[in-house]
């Protein structure tokens, strides 16, 4: 079969299940492209080309997957996120671009400590893939700057471990729940993408593929943060940063249990769509219990 037949066949099946024929075309390429690990522009010029049967039949393996609505993340292995690519696997959540309204708002908090008093620790809660922590560690280039991340899943630390050395990004990893694992007044800006989707919401069909653990939280979406706005107190420094990535409809709500645990300064930021998507705010001088 040549080149050209296969992916005209794979893109009137993908079709059937995409929003649209020139994504389904897209797709078929990007297939190709990973089994032949060759760039598209190479498709276009080697249309002719040959496929041997083995090729071929890795390719309508894979294809079966998509077909079955399995994220192509999950099938080719990787994802981008801020133009660097990242190894994926099902142990975590593929990279969306939400999550750099999070980025955005951690380095601007980083680069404000370190301002003040030259040095910064960092700690990305529930790194998944690592792509919030390895981002911050190459973007901010200062030699005060120390950043850490933890997880509980030995899998996703272990992905996460393995990205980090891909992007040579100088991370220190931490396996435990949250940020139970962390000494006392150890952390200047404490991020975390935690889950927030509630336990009905319709979306989860959509993400049946990814984790369950690593979207749902409690029946109102809110479990994770709420443990992570009381334990952030006892990790954060004097004035520490906590920011928290969440729900478009959750802005109000996490406010509510900031101010109710005694954070000041707190504010939203949106995401390109203009949604609210993370929170952020500063420990108060004086420590409440």
């Amino acid at each position: 079969m040549k080149l050209a037949d296969w992916r005209r066949q794979a893109t009137h099946e993908l079709a059937a299940v995409a929003d649209e024929t020139a994504i389904a075309f897209i797709e078929a390429d990007v297939l190709l492209c990973h089994v032949l690990s060759q760039s598209r522009s190479w498709l276009f010029a080697h249309s002719d080309t040959v496929l041997d049967a083995a090729v071929v039949d890795r390719l309508d393996a894979l294809l079966l997957r998509r077909l079955a609505q399995e994220p192509m993340a999950y099938i080719t292995g990787d994802s981008e996120f801020r133009s660097r690519n990242y190894r994926v696997t099902p142990a975590v959540l593929i990279p969306r671009d939400d999550t750099e309204v999070l980025v955005d708002a951690a380095t601007t908090a980083i680069a404000q400590r370190l301002a003040a008093e030259g040095k910064c620790s960092a700690l990305d809660a529930g790194t998944g893939s690592g792509i919030v922590a390895i981002s911050l560690c190459k973007e901010v280039l200062h030699p005060g700057l120390v950043v850490m991340a933890s997880d509980r899943d030995s899998a996703a630390l272990q992905l996460a471990r393995e990205n980090a050395s891909s992007l040579d990004a100088a991370i220190t990893f931490i396996q435990g729940h949250w940020i139970r694992a962390l000494a006392a007044e150890s952390v200047d800006v404490l991020i975390s993408n935690p889950p927030y989707i509630p336990l009905e919401d319709s979306h989860l069909q959509k993400l049946k593929n990814e984790p369950q653990v690593a979207l749902v939280s409690g029946v109102d979406g809110l479990d994770a943060i709420r443990e992570l706005v009381i334990d952030a107190k006892r990790v954060l420094r004097r004035q520490g940063v906590l920011l928290l990535e969440h729900g478009y409809d959750q802005r109000n709500a996490v406010r509510e249990l900031l101010e109710a645990a005694g954070y000041v300064d707190i504010v939203c930021h949106q995401d390109l769509a203009k949604h609210d998507r993370v929170t952020g705010a500063r420990l108060a001088d004086i420590r409440s219990t």
